[in-house]
């Protein structure tokens, strides 16, 4: 396949992408090889296994965003939730795209490609200004942080959105046998984004962090965006031809896209620490005990207090229940330790 700039006609013929429909004539841009379609009752189903990878891909990002909510005192961690919030959303919108659930024959199909353009554009933009959090230019978590983000990806959004459904309907100049903004924001843009945010995470930890691991997670990352376009561009008709068009490329390409997703998830998760001294909210003391067989003298064990305002005496502990004045007989508490004796209590 070769890819000419501005056109959308080589690709289209290779790939079956939620926009071809619409593109190059009245009657849209068919590819030549495409996954078979499966009857449920009643109803056509479109890359039925693509759809099961959207709906993986929807559980997946859950399970991360519940992991990311978690860490509640790493560095960016309202910023990059935004991007798997806005990766969660295309992957839903995909569903209903790529099953064919909404027909491309329908009035409003132009509409929610369109949006879902739009999204594409808005969240590899987040990827792209999450590249630049860890460089602290504005202190993360500030409302000068999220409203930057948030009102760049909504710009983002609105000009991709803007061109799309312009390209669909032909007015304002654009033409969908000319689709030429749309390529730029379609193909080049991401490409675009997704080099920069490398590079920047690259420049990141080499020059901030000792750790050379996060490297790994880059790189693991990089080589499945990668294939996903290798697969999707230049393989499609191959491996649909090959497996008697139970899959194409659309298949691998949306498990490639999730598995380099997962691992942003992996690389910020391996360069943020939490900081479980601020983690506990408005509990009045925390404790950090040592393992009394990997310490040496003093009975092994330590802690360290974060607020003793509001409380007096023999402070609590996390093990077991077991109050301070039990565990910790070495500090000056007085008593026999755990467990308690007969004769105190």
């Amino acid at each position: 396949m070769t890819i000419q700039f501005g056109s959308f006609n080589g690709i289209c013929q290779t790939s079956a992408l939620v926009i071809c429909p619409l593109l190059g004539s009245t009657q849209g841009i068919e590819p030549t090889c495409y996954s078979r379609n499966v009857d449920i009752g009643g109803t056509l189903i479109f890359q039925p296994s693509t759809c099961f990878i959207h709906i993986v891909a929807i559980i997946m990002t859950g399970i991360m965003i519940y992991h990311i909510r978690s860490k509640y005192t790493a560095v960016g961690r309202k910023e990059i939730i935004m991007f798997f919030y806005l990766y969660a959303i295309i992957e839903l919108l995909a569903i209903f795209l790529d099953s064919g659930i909404i027909p491309t024959a329908s009035s409003v199909y132009p509409w929610f490609a369109a949006v879902y353009t739009g999204l594409i554009a808005a969240t590899f933009c987040c990827l792209l200004i999450n590249g630049f959090v860890g460089f602290q230019f504005a202190e993360d978590g500030t409302p000068l942080s999220l409203w930057l983000l948030r009102l760049s990806c909504l710009s983002v959004f609105g000009i991709a959105f803007f061109i799309a459904i312009a390209t669909f309907k032909g007015f304002a100049g654009f033409k969908f046998t000319k689709p030429l903004g749309l390529w730029i924001i379609y193909i080049l843009w991401p490409l675009i984004c997704s080099v920069v945010y490398i590079v920047s995470q690259l420049i990141l930890v080499f020059r901030t962090l000792e750790d050379r691991w996060p490297i790994g997670d880059i790189v693991f990352g990089t080589a499945f965006f990668v294939g996903a376009q290798i697969l999707l561009f230049a393989f499609s008709v191959t491996i649909c031809d090959a497996v008697q068009h139970y899959i194409d490329g659309v298949f691998f390409f949306t498990l490639c896209i999730l598995l380099s997703v997962m691992m942003v998830y992996k690389y910020w998760d391996s360069i943020t620490k939490e900081d479980l001294e601020f983690s506990v909210g408005s509990k009045a003391t925390v404790w950090e005990v040592k393992d009394p067989l990997l310490a040496g003298g003093g009975g092994g064990m330590d802690y360290v207090e974060e607020d003793q305002s509001n409380y007096h005496g023999a402070p609590a502990s996390l093990v077991g229940g077991v109050s301070g004045q039990q565990l910790y007989t070495q500090r000056g508490y007085g008593g026999r330790g755990y467990p308690p004796s007969s004769e105190r209590y």
